[in-house]
């Protein structure tokens, strides 16, 4: 996904990146945006965007797309459900925010599973501020701090 431009998104996502990273190791990859591609369809322009994104991911990491149609969460549950999935120990969880027209068929077939934000539809950078606040509230739902009930 492209960079994030906005100032006020990026000091945000900045701040909840540094709070995760005091428990977990946490990044985020942006990929660059698709040039040149006024003349190609939707669905070619989600299987480039797939192709750049299976780039980055390893073979072991676990995959959970950010997906409209994925499995909705309180804070509670994707706290449990985080925990759940470190249980596991698996060695890196992937969250992946797609383009605006979804996700490619090659990155649909490689997720281990689909979570939605919201029935909403909200732009991909504020995606990544909301998704980022959740992380951060989940992991001090892990560690049974006050911020979820502040």
């Amino acid at each position: 996904m492209a960079n994030t431009d906005e100032e006020y998104l990026k000091i945000g996502i900045k701040n909840y990146n540094e709070k995760i990273n005091r428990y977990y190791s946490f990044s985020i990859t942006e990929i660059a945006a698709l040039k040149n591609i006024k003349n190609i369809s939707f669905e070619l322009q989600k299987e480039k965007e797939a192709d750049a994104i299976l780039q980055k991911i390893n073979v072991s990491d676990y995959v959970i797309l950010l997906d409209e149609n994925g499995k909705e969460f309180t804070s509670e549950k994707f706290a449990k459900q985080l925990q759940l999935n470190f249980n596991k120990g698996l060695k890196s969880i992937v969250f992946i925010v797609g383009g605006p027209f979804g996700f490619g068929k090659k990155l649909l077939e490689r997720g281990n599973e689909k979570m939605a934000l919201s029935q909403m539809t909200f732009s991909h950078q504020m995606v990544r501020l909301f998704f980022t606040e959740q992380l951060y509230r989940a992991c001090t739902i892990i560690k049974g701090e006050k911020y979820h009930h502040i």
